[in-house]
């Protein structure tokens, strides 16, 4: 099965080691995979701070480097590929790029989507001894629809006990330019979050995002906590 990557720019600049933790875990399961070097932002943070025009030129390049094959397109994070699918529609609407917009939306997948609805896999022969439970980004659950997928991943990871919180469905804070603009909101909640999954006993927050564990990382640093925080991928490629 053929497939290309689709990296965000958080992977990108900030984690790559997820984007190859995903390549890792793709290839173990007979994907071949591929990866357009020309690739850019998907256009979402201009779109969500109002810049239509400056989206669709980006989301215009979006289209020409992943519409050209009809291969899988998987990007490990339910943020930008909740983005694609449910905004592109309306960016390109009586547009050039209409069919194109159709096309991507059901090639496009969130990396534990593809894993569990596509490639039908659940364990990916990982081993990680800790006590974890799991953030449900706003992107990944709102956007996407998805809400068991990384769930029945974790269960299958030999020494990991997946533990629920409280708050796990509610947002961290981040939000892009929202932890900017309302950094006193933001911090709140980012605090709601830390402490229901304190309450859980757990060592470690997992979720689909790597933007909602930056900004939940940083305040467990900031106060000082003895927690981490890990992508999925990074996850799922340990122990091996």
């Amino acid at each position: 099965m053929k497939v290309d990557l689709f990296i965000p720019c958080f992977v990108d600049q900030l984690f790559p080691e997820t984007g190859f933790n995903m390549v890792k875990v793709l290839e173990k399961f007979n994907c071949e995979v591929q990866y357009n070097t020309q690739q850019t932002c998907c256009g979402q943070p201009a779109f969500n701070s109002g810049y239509w025009d400056e989206a669709r030129s980006i989301g215009k390049k979006f289209l020409k480097d992943f519409t050209g094959d009809d291969h899988f397109i998987v990007a490990p994070s339910g943020s930008c590929t909740g983005y694609v699918r449910n905004y592109y529609q309306k960016l390109f609407e009586n547009s050039a790029e209409h069919n194109d917009v159709r096309k991507i939306k059901t090639h496009l997948f969130e990396f534990t989507e593809f894993l569990v609805n596509v490639l039908h896999v659940t364990d990916a022969g990982a081993t990680l001894h800790t006590r974890a439970t799991y953030h449900d980004g706003c992107g990944t659950l709102r956007e996407c629809g998805i809400k068991t997928q990384p769930r029945q991943l974790l269960e299958e990871v030999k020494g990991l006990e997946l533990v629920e919180m409280k708050e796990c469905e509610t947002c961290c804070g981040f939000g892009g330019t929202f932890a900017v603009k309302y950094e006193p909101i933001s911090t709140g909640m980012a605090y709601t979050k830390v402490k229901s999954a304190i309450e859980t006993g757990a060592d470690c927050i997992i979720s689909t995002d790597l933007s909602c564990l930056m900004h939940i990382d940083s305040y467990i640093q900031k106060q000082g906590l003895k927690m981490k925080t890990m992508h999925i991928a990074d996850v799922l490629a340990s122990g091996w």
